[in-house]
């Protein structure tokens, strides 16, 4: 039986919150896949109080023993002790609690193939108090399953974004785009379109890293130097890719229609454009590794976590990806 693993991430921020609100609503049974969430039982009580929710916490000791949702009640396993259940303030002594969870859901997933796992919004600064390298669930998932590369990719029924580089700083971008992880990139993209999102012949724009794409190289030379030679070689094993186009022209109507999915050179590129067009209502989906992992498209907001004021249709529709991909 298909599985999902929620692992909520950081407990201080609105995590917790979703999958509280979702259980005790009516779409909890209408998913029709268990879910098993990963976490200290205490602080889903706790938060469950401050929501002025009824949940019942059904504790399991293995993924394979989850059954179907019941309206009201979250089915976890608790993997490690959570240090402080309250909302809206951080602590760095969660920050092992948080990764025990995440190891373990990857973990799971990587064993028992028709399991998917669903990850919350996490907080990146108290994680790196404890792993040093820590910059995201992509890369964190890339080397906990030694996969050789990885691509990061947000989606919405509006568009598809994938990130040639992830978290770095903007001054190191230049220096990170090579015809190499071009290439690797777009494969990964291509590949995943084809094999998860059932898409033929998929039909992939790639960005300039430069104004205007370059302009044949008076505004920078990243494109005539790695992005070019790259989508010639790409073409060559007739994959479907674009020449690199200027940023501020292609997300128009008529590009937008006739594109499958978009590579951006940097983090800030192309996210922006989606979380406009689709903020809530789109997931971030893990490329190019063994396993099926989505994510929600939103921060931990510590700021509403605890007060009802979270929304759970990223979550739902994370959900609801992660199922189909299985």
């Amino acid at each position: 039986m298909k599985k999902i693993i929620y692992s909520p991430g950081e407990p201080a921020g609105i995590g917790p919150d979703l999958i509280i609100k979702l259980a005790t609503s009516k779409s909890w049974e209408a998913f029709k896949i268990p879910i098993v969430t990963i976490g200290d039982p205490d602080l889903f009580l706790d938060r469950a109080k401050l929501l002025k929710k009824r949940v019942g916490i059904i504790e399991i000791n293995n993924v394979q023993k989850a059954k179907k949702n019941k309206s009201g009640s979250v089915q976890l396993i608790k993997v490690s002790k959570c240090k402080s259940t309250s909302a809206g303030k951080i602590l760095k002594s969660n920050a092992k609690y948080v990764l025990d969870n995440l190891n373990y859901a990857i973990k799971e997933t990587i064993i028992n193939k028709k399991t998917a796992l669903v990850t919350g919004p996490l907080n990146k600064e108290a994680l790196i108090s404890i792993e040093k390298k820590f910059t995201g669930h992509t890369e964190y998932i890339q080397k906990i399953t030694k996969s050789n590369d990885v691509l990061m990719m947000l989606a919405s029924n509006k568009l598809k974004v994938a990130l040639a580089t992830t978290h770095i700083p903007l001054n190191k971008v230049a220096t990170s785009i090579t015809k190499n992880l071009i290439i690797n990139k777009i494969k990964i993209l291509n590949n995943d379109l084809k094999t998860k999102f059932n898409i033929k012949k998929p039909n992939i724009k790639i960005l300039g890293l430069n104004p205007h794409a370059g302009e044949n190289g008076k505004i920078g030379k990243e494109e005539l130097d790695h992005i070019k030679p790259a989508v010639s070689e790409l073409r060559r094993s007739k994959i479907n890719v674009s020449m690199p186009i200027s940023a501020d022209t292609a997300f128009s109507q008529k590009i937008l229609k006739e594109t499958d999915a978009y590579l951006g050179m940097y983090h800030d590129q192309v996210l922006p454009v989606l979380k406009t067009l689709s903020f809530g209502n789109s997931i971030n989906i893990t490329l190019g590794v063994p396993i099926i992992r989505t994510s929600v498209d939103h921060g931990v907001a510590l700021d509403i976590a605890g007060t009802n004021k979270s929304d759970v249709s990223s979550l739902s529709l994370a959900i609801k990806t992660a199922k189909k991909l299985i």
